[in-house]
């Protein structure tokens, strides 16, 4: 099942925006999303507290995930839009939390090998502490947007990228996760990419608190389409990889390349932390996945198309900010 949040495009803009959202399940076969509240209503004659948003969804547990799946499958005519006829946004418009991870040994090994090129602080290699165990940043959970975004860049840099990753949605509450039952945890996956100001990143991350603004601006987090369920996907660590920008590909592989799976991710983060519903477990850039691993950069209109097997295709134009 994919599950996405939406808005029907040209109903108008009076009340909130967070009671304009709509989840729903996608059907592939004929470009079409099953409103899943309306569908309960017209069934049930009431609406669901589990189907008020995808937090809601995961809060309600395997009672409400089922009860999505009866719907999308019943879905009454009148509960079934184009997907031409509303707009996608971020399938988590607001996770709970973020921890973008770094589990891709091809592309650190590119980064270093570019940073030593340019002569940058702080290429040294990779740290022994990288193959002993995953690490990871807390990202900026409010900076989240969806698909086919237009980001403007951040006026304080001047060079754009992207990264191409792979995002694990948290479904269950869970402490202290054995490895062995690591991905019963796991909801589904969908796509980030992880927009990146490199200049601003270079800068700061020789002081060893992270990337800084290099990573917390608007709208550098973008997610979508959305979340594929993990029973659909099979496997999380043997899915095709891909970046295009304006059409070209610049880059891409596979998950089953992770020096660390999702498992061992959800295993790491969970000792003393509790993790709950709605928190994005980030798979870090797979290699060749950013332009600065191929000494490239992005250019203003540039359009950024990520995807990845069995999930679907993330756009992202990126703008420069108006001088002056």
């Amino acid at each position: 099942m994919k599950l996405a949040t939406f808005e029907v495009r040209g109903e108008g803009h009076a009340a909130p925006a967070g009671d304009r959202q709509r989840i729903g399940a996608v059907v592939d076969s004929d470009g079409a999303i099953v409103d899943l509240q309306a569908a309960h209503e017209i069934l049930h004659g009431k609406s669901s507290p589990h189907l008020a948003s995808m937090l809601a969804l995961l809060d309600g547990g395997e009672p409400a995930r089922d009860s999505a799946r009866q719907l999308a499958e019943a879905a009454p005519r009148l509960s079934v839009r184009s997907l031409e006829d509303v707009r996608l946004l971020a399938p988590l418009p607001r996770p709970r939390q973020i921890r973008d991870f770094l589990c891709f040994e091809e592309h650190l090994q590119n980064v270093v090998e570019q940073m030593k090129r340019r002569g940058a602080a702080g290429a040294l290699g990779i740290a022994p502490v990288w193959y002993e165990q995953p690490v990871y940043y807390t990202a900026n959970a409010l900076a989240v947007v969806g698909p086919d975004a237009e980001v403007t860049w951040p006026s304080y840099s001047e060079s754009m990228d992207y990264e191409l990753e792979l995002a694990l949605v948290i479904g269950r509450t869970g402490r202290n996760i054995p490895r062995q039952q690591a991905l019963s945890y796991a909801f589904g996956l969908t796509i980030l990419n992880d927009l990146s100001a490199r200049d601003a990143q270079m800068r700061v991350m020789p002081a060893g608190l992270g990337p800084g603004t290099g990573k917390d601006f608007d709208g550098g987090n973008v997610l979508g389409p959305w979340i594929t369920t993990l029973d659909e996907i099979g496997d999380p660590q043997a899915l095709a990889m891909e970046v295009r920008v304006n059409g070209e590909r610049w880059g891409g592989g596979n998950s089953a390349s992770m020096h660390h799976d999702f498992a061992a991710m959800i295993a790491h983060v969970s000792r003393g932390s509790t993790l709950f519903p709605g928190e994005v477990l980030a798979s870090g850039t797979v290699g060749t996945g950013c332009a600065f691993e191929l000494g490239r950069e992005l250019a203003d209109g540039d359009l950024v198309e990520l995807e990845v097997e069995r999930i679907g295709v993330l756009r992202t134009r990126v703008r420069r900010a108006p001088s002056g």
